[in-house]
């Protein structure tokens, strides 16, 4: 007597649905990354200048300080009391003596700080530091 045997199918698994998944995945990582490349902390409005392009294709990355206002100092991002800018500066020119120092002061920020600023930057020996503008509008 002969049974009837039926044929045995190859398993698989159905990968449709996983593709689904990766699909949506890949549109979620997509939307939500940040592409935004080093965002200040301070919102800081700069001056025009007619020189400004041609200052701003620079060969190193410069130690910034943002002046904003009579209380908002950074030294790279970090917040910096007046009366301690002199010695940090010190400090970053013994840590990293071949980084240059820029500055970047709002147009709003007191003449008076940003003169205090200078006046650091003159205690701790330096001189020539550029300034951060942005090109002039044509208004």
């Amino acid at each position: 007597m002969q049974f009837y045997t039926r044929k045995r199918r190859a398993p698989f698994i159905n990968i449709v649905s996983l593709v689904d998944i990766l699909a949506i995945l890949l549109i979620f990582f997509v939307v939500t990354t940040n592409f935004r490349k080093n965002q200040p902390q301070l919102k800081i409005n700069l001056p025009d200048s007619k020189s400004a392009e041609e200052n701003a294709a620079s060969q190193k990355e410069p130690a910034v300080l943002r002046v904003k206002s009579e209380t908002e100092i950074s030294l790279d991002d970090k917040p910096i009391e007046i009366e301690n800018l002199t010695a940090a500066l010190n400090d970053l020119r013994q840590s990293q003596p071949a980084r240059e120092i820029a500055m970047q002061a709002d147009r709003e920020a007191p003449f008076g700080t940003v003169v205090k600023v200078l006046d650091s930057l003159k205690a701790a020996g330096l001189s020539n530091v550029p300034a951060f503008t942005q090109p002039e509008s044509n208004k």
